[in-house]
């Protein structure tokens, strides 16, 4: 038989390993968190980035005068082929 001081000493180090295992998990999960809320932000930053380059782009391409959508009025097609071969 196991004397009362050894059972009381196991089972403080089960307890204890327990409520160290939980405290560590918490740790754990909020600098996951905290690194996952992070790279959100980063990237909903690049996106923007990224939105604001292709939206300069666009712009730049309306400055030659040359309409490219065939449903257009305005639509030429003879300047889009000058246009093309040009590029």
């Amino acid at each position: 038989m196991v004397s009362s001081t050894i059972n009381v000493v196991r089972y403080t180090a089960l307890l204890s390993g327990v409520f160290y295992g939980i405290y560590h998990r918490r740790t754990l999960q909020n600098a996951h968190d905290t690194d996952k809320a992070h790279h959100a932000k980063h990237e909903r930053e690049a996106l923007i980035v990224q939105a604001k380059e292709a939206w300069k782009k666009k712009q730049a391409g309306d400055k030659d005068g040359v309409v490219t959508d065939p449903e257009d009025p305005r639509f030429d097609l003879e300047k889009l082929i000058a246009k093309w071969e040009s590029s």
